[in-house]
């Protein structure tokens, strides 16, 4: 193969890869119980994903619950769910602070810090 054409090629499949890379960023799950995100004995949760990353919140509990962006560099909100799923690829860098409306900032809330 002539050396044009396989830099081509090469160069081809370098920028699919690093085109690839951001939404290959995972996934992340953060469970929805009764009155908590994640489960954590000092304070409010937080939980740390890479730019890019598409965050599932499972409701696992009986309670009615939503996930609402109180704080951040982008806002967004669930619906109110006793069941089921909320998902959300977050690509804007930053700390979100997230709660449940129904609950409050003292009783459901957690950090989510987008890097």
């Amino acid at each position: 193969m002539p050396k044009p054409i396989a830099l081509l090629l090469a160069l081809a499949a370098l920028s699919v890869t690093f085109l690839a890379a951001p939404a290959m960023a995972g996934a992340k799950t953060i469970r929805v119980g009764d009155n908590w995100f994640v489960r954590d004995t000092s304070g409010a949760p937080s939980v740390t994903v890479a730019s890019g990353t598409a965050v599932l919140w499972r409701w696992v509990g009986r309670a009615p619950h939503n996930v609402v962006v109180l704080r951040g560099p982008k806002r967004f909100s669930s619906a109110i769910k006793t069941k089921g799923t909320f998902r959300k690829t977050l690509r804007t860098r930053g700390t979100y602070t997230i709660y449940c409306t129904i609950h409050g900032v003292e009783d459901m809330s957690m950090k989510l810090k987008v890097r």
